[in-house]
C-alpha cells in the first residue's frame, strides 16, 4: 500500500527522528486509520530504516499511545486554562474570560490546531473499534467542553450577565451547533483555511444569536 502525507505545521517539531516519526505517524493515523498503517509505511514517509523505528519505540501500538499521551496533556493543559479563567469570573469583582473570549481559546488552540485536530480525526475513525477511543472521543470532544460550558454559563448568570436559566440546557444548546460546524468543516479532509474560515463564520453567526435570543449582555 502506498500512502501519502499532506504535510503542514503543528506543535511537534521535526528536528529529531522521534518527532518525525510522531509527526508522521499521526498524520497516516489520521487519514488512514491505525490498522491501515504499517511500521514500513511509517518509515518511508520519514525516509529511515524499520530499525531506527524500533530505537526509539517498541511497536506501533507504543507510537499510539505516546500520541494520546501529548494529547491528552494538551487538551487537559487547555481546559486547565478556561477553567482558571471562569474562576476569575466568579471571583468578587472578577473580569474573567467571556464567552466569546472562550470560543476563540477553543477554536483555535484546540478545534483547529493541527495535532489536536488530527488526534481528534484519529479518534473520531477509531472509536467505533475500540471502546478506549470511544471513552477519550466522548471525554473531549462531549463531556469536557459541555462541562466547561456549563460552568462558564452558570457564572455569567450568577453575574447576571444573561437571564437565569438551566446551565446544562444552555451548553448543550449552544455546543449542539458548533459540533455539527466541527464535523462540517473540521473533521474531514484536508484541514485548510478555507475550511477553517467557513467554520469560525458559521460558528460566530450562530454564537450571535443564541446570545440575541438570551438577552445578554
Amino acid at each position: 500500500m502506498h500512502l501519502t502525507v499532506v504535510r503542514g505545521g503543528g506543535r511537534m517539531a521535526a528536528d529529531s527522528t522521534k518527532e518525525r516519526i510522531l509527526d508522521i505517524s499521526l498524520q497516516l493515523f489520521s487519514q488512514y486509520g491505525f490498522s491501515a498503517v504499517s511500521i514500513r509505511d511509517i518509515c518511508g514517509q520519514v525516509h529511515i530504516k524499520e530499525s531506527s523505528v524500533y530505537y526509539h519505540f517498541t511497536n506501533k501500538r507504543a507510537i499510539l499511545e505516546e500520541l494520546g499521551n501529548r494529547f491528552e496533556m494538551i487538551a487537559g493543559g487547555l481546559m486547565q486554562r478556561l477553567d482558571d479563567a471562569v474562576a476569575q469570573l466568579q471571583g468578587e469583582g472578577g473580569s474573567g474570560i467571556s464567552g466569546g473570549a472562550a470560543a476563540e481559546v477553543f477554536f483555535h488552540d484546540y478545534l483547529m490546531d493541527d495535532f489536536c485536530n488530527r488526534y481528534i480525526r484519529l479518534l473520531h475513525m477509531e472509536r467505533s473499534g475500540s471502546e478506549a477511543m470511544r471513552q477519550a472521543y466522548d471525554k473531549w470532544i462531549f463531556e469536557e467542553p459541555l462541562r466547561f460550558q456549563e460552568r462558564i454559563f452558570n457564572a455569567l448568570i450568577e453575574k447576571k450577565c444573561i437571564p437565569a436559566a438551566d446551565g446544562e440546557y444552555l451548553a448543550l444548546k449552544y455546543y449542539a451547533p458548533i459540533y455539527l460546524f466541527f464535523q462540517r468543516y473540521l473533521l474531514g479532509g484536508e484541514l485548510t483555511e478555507a475550511k477553517k474560515k467557513l467554520f469560525l463564520e458559521k460558528a460566530e453567526e450562530h454564537i450571535t444569536e443564541f446570545f440575541k435570543e438570551m438577552g445578554g449582555v
